[in-house]
């Protein structure tokens, strides 16, 4: 194939037919859109799901990204659409590299994230080994998020619409994953536009509910599951002040998180008490007024970086982060200490700064995501 021969729609030198691309399929409309988008293209297609855990259990629980069920929809999506399908048991990885991780932050006092980690150790990095011994050119996914080519490398860049992105979950996808990763839903306006091309291709799941919970924590039962990979975790204790004052009692640390007022079980005050503290320790959940809450100085440590250069090439920039998934990106100083390692200086204090959590550079003058890290300790 001629170096001058237009680049198909994946940025490839060649016909589609003669472009292979692994799809990651959840059973979900995003990816199953994906899927039929590029097998419509002529794409060489071959989907892939992967079963993170008992298949049986999976089965009885709906509204999670890899339950049973997700993966009955992704083998009929492939069977309507006419590409090949398989189902990968990535169970024995998934528990090592992300729900074990996720226990023991959490017993740690820390507020994980585990879809970060899922798509950092799982997807991006065990998946995506196995699109490269596919023989497969890229792995596309139905993440929202952008990859562009900048003048140096390709870049990563938050979706166009803004309620749907996903990149304070994708920061960690390296330069080296980013080369061979393609995301066809970023550039669409809305969910809705993906629904409608589901309808188009008359997919079975176009109307499917999108999940909301954590793929192995039904309900959003955080300290269910945890009760259940660590028994015993669940030991009760005090409630105190900031001055040590002991003002009621819990049922665990593990059922409390950073930022919490409701559920405390000690009204009567004349105001309202967040947790601002979980001592994991001596069983302790602190509490104090709202605004110890604040913090404009966060550390940050296992640092991926995908700006331009190195992140230590300045002692200082300006960027903008986000603390947590829900928040807008805010102004802020990144200081870099080490590769791997720097100090965040928010220009307007934010609340509710959690470690477990991740911070996520953008470039404050364009959509670029930059990298990001994770915040390991408190003020």
């Amino acid at each position: 194939m001629s170096l001058d021969s237009p680049l198909n729609s994946l940025g490839f030198a060649k016909p589609p037919a003669q472009t292979r691309v692994v799809v990651a399929m959840s059973g979900g409309v995003d990816s199953s859109v994906v899927a039929a988008k590029l097998a419509e293209e002529g794409y060489d297609v071959v989907g892939v799901t992967l079963q993170l855990y008992d298949h049986g259990a999976a089965l009885a629980k709906k509204g999670a990204c890899c339950a049973g069920r997700d993966i009955h929809d992704a083998r009929r999506v492939a069977e309507e659409m006419g590409f090949p399908h398989y189902v990968l048991d990535y169970e024995n990885v998934f528990k090592d590299a992300v729900i074990d991780e996720f226990a023991d932050s959490y017993l740690g006092g820390a507020t994980p994230v585990p879809c970060i980690r899922c798509n950092e150790r799982v997807k991006f990095k065990d998946l995506l080994e196995t699109a490269k011994d596919l023989d497969a050119d890229c792995m596309a996914t139905g993440h929202y998020i952008q990859r562009k080519m900048g003048a140096d490398q390709a870049e990563l860049h938050t979706a166009a619409d803004a309620t749907k992105d996903q990149s304070y979950f994708l920061f960690s996808t390296t330069q080296k994953q980013l080369d061979f990763l393609r995301f066809p839903l970023g550039h669409l306006a809305s969910k809705e536009e993906t629904r409608a091309l589901a309808g188009k291709y008359g997919l079975s799941v176009a109307d499917k509910p999108d999940s909301q919970d954590i793929c192995f924590v039904p309900n959003g039962d955080y300290a269910a599951v945890i009760e259940k990979l660590r028994p015993g975790a669940a030991e009760p204790g005090e409630i105190v002040d900031v001055e040590g004052n002991i003002l009621g009692t819990h049922r665990g640390v593990i059922h409390y998180t950073i930022g919490q007022r409701r559920g405390l079980g000690i009204g009567g005050l004349a105001d309202p008490l967040y947790v601002v503290k979980l001592d994991v320790q001596n069983r302790q959940v602190i509490v104090g007024p709202r605004e110890m809450l604040a913090t404009r100085r966060v550390p940050v440590r296992e640092i991926n970086w995908i700006g331009d250069g190195k992140l230590t090439d300045m002692a200082e920039r300006q960027v903008a982060v986000r603390v947590r998934s829900t928040r807008p990106p805010t102004d802020a100083f990144l200081r870099p200490i080490s590769e791997t390692e720097a100090e965040v200086e928010l220009m307007i204090a934010e609340q509710g700064v959690a470690p477990g959590q991740a911070c996520v550079f953008y470039d404050p003058d364009s959509t670029r995501v930059l990298g990001g890290g994770w915040i390991w300790r408190g003020k």
